[in-house]
């Protein structure tokens, strides 16, 4: 592993001050399960040269319910959050996906704003030693190749590319919060978790080089909301999704309002299915509306040679979480 510099800060703008010094050559370290094996696998053509540890910053690990909803610090780490009595009663969805993360061990380091801010997990890109300098990786010639298109895809977009590349958005947590329809507070501004997400060049997110992840807001709305998060992986601990799901929705007098779909693992940012979303606002959930709203979810599906099979997997996991919403 290359030769870095940590650094200790107190204060967040502490941190933002030398990430703007540092103009790029920093990267913002929490609990460090993404972040240290790309630098010890090299993965980028240029590694680090200054880590920044944020968890020396006192408060940013809280989770706190107000009028609101419910607030929850960067640093906050996901085994809290899957075992809180207040997500797990009235943000289900959110505590679901959050022990669907990895193990235990992995839970008990892994923070929100990491899993929300990880880098892409591709094989392709996530090889050692840049041995393959794809065209999402900084400092690459523009003529640079998704080499999943004519490689191996098996667990690449089903529904299309965005500047060119097929690598899906890895999150568990990101699904949830979309459903949610939750907020990110950033040092600069606050975003809709839906927008938070970005592709390109070194970018996960829309945050930019001296901008940190401070705060998630999960509004709570009456009616409550109900909601579900579920997960098909090939194993049930450590393994990244091959699909996952979270829906959101009210249910008056047995009918649905405000229904909201979030797919991960399918496409490169977490995926709203809208003509599904269309589909069951004001019907009541039984079997026929289930299935047929799991079709619509993959309408627009365009699957590659080797990703086909995760159209059925998706459309399975759809059902599934509606008819348990009834």
């Amino acid at each position: 592993m290359k030769k870095f510099l940590h650094r200790n800060v107190s204060t967040v703008n502490e941190a933002i001050s030398i990430l703007g010094q540092q103009e790029g050559r920093a990267k913002i370290i929490a609990g460090g399960t993404d972040l240290l094996g790309q630098i010890k696998n090299r993965i980028h053509p240029v590694t680090p040269e200054v880590l920044i540890n944020i968890k020396t910053i006192p408060g940013l690990n809280y989770i706190r319910e107000d009028e609101g909803g419910i607030r929850i610090g960067t640093l906050a780490k996901l085994r809290d959050i899957a075992t809180h009595p207040i997500i797990k009663a009235k943000y289900t969805a959110l505590a679901q996906a959050a022990y669907a993360v990895a193990s235990p061990q992995i839970r008990g380091m892994g923070t929100i704003g990491g899993n929300l801010c990880q880098d892409s997990r591709c094989w392709y890109y996530r090889t050692p030693k840049n041995y393959f300098p794809c065209l999402r990786k900084r400092d690459v010639k523009k003529e640079a190749l998704c080499y999943a298109v004519a490689g191996d895809h098996r667990y690449h977009s089903i529904f299309g590319a965005v500047n060119r590349c097929l690598a899906v958005h890895p999150s568990d947590i990101a699904p949830a919060l979309v459903a949610l329809n939750a907020k990110m507070k950033t040092t600069q501004r606050t975003v809709e978790a839906e927008d938070f997400f970005d592709v390109g060049p070194g970018r996960t997110t829309v945050l930019e080089a001296d901008e940190i992840l401070t705060e998630i807001q999960v509004p709570f709305r009456k009616p409550e909301v109900k909601s579900i998060f579920l997960k098909y992986s090939l194993r049930k601990v450590i393994d990244f999704p091959i699909v996952n799901c979270a829906i959101a929705l009210i249910i008056e007098k047995g009918v649905i309002k405000e229904p909201r779909i979030c797919f991960n693992g399918v496409y490169n940012l977490p995926f709203r299915p809208s003509k599904s979303e269309n589909y069951l606002s004001n019907r009541s959930i039984d079997e026929s509306v289930a299935f047929e709203a799991s079709q619509k979810a993959v309408e627009d599906a365009k699957p590659l040679k080797n990703n086909k099979y995760m159209v059925p997997i998706a459309k399975w996991l759809i059902k599934k979480a509606l008819l348990s919403l009834r």
